[in-house]
Order: C-alpha cells, then sequence, then structure tokens
C-alpha cells in the first residue's frame, strides 16, 4: 500500500522507507500538545506526526525535520496536498538545525536499532538505525530547541525506553507520564510512550492494550485515535 487515508488527510509514502505505523499513530494521538504555540516534530518520515500534532492544534505553528531526501518527498507533498500546508520542512540533520524560537512541544519517533543486522536498503537502516542520531545527541538537540517548559514525546520499545529515559534524566530531563503498550492483553508491553520535560515530578504511569482478544482494536485504542481513523 502507498498511502494511507485519514479523516482529514492523507500520507503518500512512496518514497520514504519507514511507512506509517502504529507506533506513529499512537505517538501522534497520544503525545501532549496542549496549549503548545510552536510544535517540532524530528524525523517526520511520512509527516504523519506533523499532520497529527497540527489536526490537534490547529492554531500551532508546527515544524518538522527530516534527513531523507526521499521521506522529504512524500512530507512536502502530504503538507501540500493537506488542510495546513503552512506547515514547515526542513531537509537535515537535527543536529545542526537552528530555531529562531524554543518549541513548547517536540515529538519524535526516533531510530532505536543499536548493533542489530541491516540490511541493505541504505535509506530504510537511517531511519531505523541511531548511527546516525544517537539517543544523547537526540536529547542535546531537544535541550537547545527547548525552554524549561517544553514537553517531549516519545515512543520508544521498552527496552530502549529505559536506555533513553536514564541518558535524558543525566541531561536534566525527567519522566513525567509514562504509558506501556501491549498488542493484545496475553502479551508482555512492547512499546513505551514516554512523555518528558525539565521538572521532576512523580511520573503518571498507564497502560494501553491494541487490539481486544477477538483482533480487533480495544476500545482504549480506539478512543485514543478516533479523530484519525477513518474507521475503527
Amino acid at each position: 500500500m502507498s498511502g494511507f487515508v485519514f479523516k482529514q488527510f492523507t500520507v503518500t509514502q512512496t518514497r520514504t522507507a519507514m511507512k506509517v505505523s502504529t507506533d506513529g499513530i499512537l505517538l501522534g494521538a497520544w503525545a501532549d500538545v496542549s496549549g503548545a504555540k510552536r510544535i517540532l516534530d524530528i524525523g517526520t518520515g511520512t509527516g504523519l506526526l506533523a499532520l497529527m500534532a497540527k489536526q490537534r492544534a490547529p492554531e500551532a505553528k508546527v515544524s518538522a525535520i527530516e534527513i531523507d531526501a526521499g521521506a522529504c518527498n512524500d512530507a512536502r507533498d502530504n503538507f501540500a496536498a493537506s488542510p495546513w500546508p503552512d506547515i514547515n520542512l526542513f531537509e537535515g540533520g537535527v543536529q545542526s538545525f537552528s530555531a529562531a524560537e524554543p518549541f513548547d512541544a517536540i515529538i519524535t519517533n526516533p531510530p532505536y536499532f543499536n548493533a542489530s543486522l541491516k540490511g541493505e536498503n541504505v535509506a530504510r537502516n537511517t531511519a531505523r538505525h541511531t548511527d546516525g542520531l544517537s539517543f544523547s545527541e537526540l536529547i542535546a538537540a531537544c535541550t537547545k530547541l527547548s525552554h524549561g517548559k517544553t514537553l517531549l514525546n516519545v515512543i520508544l520499545p521498552c527496552v530502549e525506553a529505559k536506555q533513553f529515559i536514564a541518558i535524558a534524566e543525566q541531561a536534566g530531563w525527567y519522566l513525567n507520564r509514562h504509558c506501556l503498550v501491549r498488542t493484545t492483553e496475553k502479551k508482555q508491553p512492547s512499546r513505551s510512550l514516554l512523555l518528558l520535560s525539565q521538572s521532576s515530578t512523580e511520573c503518571e504511569t498507564s497502560s494501553l492494550t491494541i487490539h481486544a482478544a477477538d483482533g480487533s482494536y480495544s476500545q482504549d485504542y480506539k478512543e485514543l485515535c478516533k479523530a484519525f481513523y477513518l474507521k475503527m
């Protein structure tokens, strides 16, 4: 499938290595963008998270960064065809990105494979592996682009999430909300949705199951994502 149709926008994905995924949809729906006037999507890929953020916070100024040229072309087309062609797209690495003003909310579905075997698709390797953007570099970039009350929203596999949280805390970012995601009730959590800020507060923990016993989407998942899916 080369495209994904949502309620308010369509995502074409013919040139990007990383297609629309449940991870991205989960993060886009769960992320805290409340009251944000400036939102940044790091590693936008097809532009999915930037589009979801703009739908949820239409008054906000949304910017997106992507290092892969093919993905940038998809994102550029998706923004232009959406109700929000004013989303700003920057091609390049976040390490060298600078902004005139800090962002109120940052959203990222970052690369997380550290030492796993790589395939022959270079663009897909870049999107999936931390070689080009380590957790330390990502957090340093977020610190540079933030102010004291910026909210950082991330999704990662549970093991990598623990590593990310530890590195983040060393840099002055603290876990405020943590949602453990499992595909079914019988499986262990496989993903962590993280909300971090530079304020150390008691962490609010929750859980979410994507699929009910019959294979359909769970009521909790439907409730979270109903503003985006055409049919649920």
